[in-house]
């Protein structure tokens, strides 16, 4: 039985995914069973967080193998001892991957509770900690210095500021809380900053928090493969049709060597 539920999908979505994975093509090709098994099979894949972590090393300022030290070091320091090993990957020489740890089962759940926004969910599944924008619900208690128990609210139903919530939730893991319920749901204002420290998430995986940022640049591996498939080359011009935070664009830049002539950014979710 899988950890997490199977994943939900809005109409369109999955209509688009049936046309691909359900379509007559592939049933005559594969059969009936096989092609369900490959559906559900990516439902699997995407209910879950990926089983590596995969950050692009800014090789202008270090190389690959310095930066890999220093990231394990780091990684050392987050998991307190546990040997979690930095590997390179055997064919794009700019990446480093760290092996994500996980479900890991035996958490002890706590009474307190919090409960985030399935955005914020995946974040915590990818290691980062939860910052108060993210938090929907908490226990009626929860005070600054608590243990809790932190679950995603896959459905995006549970109201803001609730003190419970019984419908459906995922186990994320347990940390510390930074702030008092009070707190986290003023009505000053809109908070900001840190709301839970998480200390034992599901899946362990290492925050990139303020981790080496002028050498690392932490980014999902099909991103990082599109510009080493387009092979940009010094003093060519590049359009970038979707630029938003720059991943793409900044690496681009640096497999030119900084030598672009021009790079046009299109921002689609904007007007420019």
């Amino acid at each position: 039985m899988s950890f997490f539920p199977k994943i939900s999908f809005q109409y369109e979505v999955e209509e688009y995914l049936t046309e691909v994975f359900r379509n007559k093509e592939l049933v005559t090709a594969l059969g009936t069973q096989e092609a369900e098994n490959k559906y559900q099979s990516l439902l699997s894949h995407l209910s879950h967080p990926p089983g590596f972590t995969t950050v692009r090393v800014n090789t202008h300022l270090a190389s690959v193998k310095h930066v890999k030290k220093l990231l394990f070091e780091e990684i050392q320091k987050q998991f307190k001892g546990l040997c979690v090993p930095v590997l390179e990957h055997p064919k794009l020489q700019d990446i480093l991957l760290i092996p994500v740890i996980g479900p890991r089962r035996d958490l002890k759940k706590h009474a307190s509770e919090v409960i985030v926004g399935a955005q914020c969910g995946y974040a915590v599944l990818r290691g980062a900690h939860v910052y108060v924008p993210g938090i929907v619900s908490t226990s009626r208690f929860v005070k600054a210095g608590d243990l809790v128990s932190v679950y995603s609210d896959i459905e995006g139903k549970c109201k803001r500021g609730a003190k419970e919530f019984d419908g459906v939730k995922v186990f994320l893991g347990n940390g510390i809380s930074e702030l008092s319920r009070s707190e986290i749901f003023s009505s000053t204002g809109p908070q900001k900053g840190l709301g839970i420290r998480m200390i034992e998430p599901v899946y362990l995986s290492p925050s990139f928090d303020n981790v080496l940022p002028s050498h690392l640049f932490l980014q999902n591996l099909p991103s990082v493969v599109v510009s080493h498939i387009l092979n940009p080359q010094p003093g060519e011009k590049v359009l970038d049709m979707c630029a938003a935070p720059g991943g793409k664009t900044t690496h681009l830049a640096a497999l030119m060597h900084d030598q672009v002539r021009e790079v046009i950014w299109h921002f689609l979710s904007k007007k420019v």
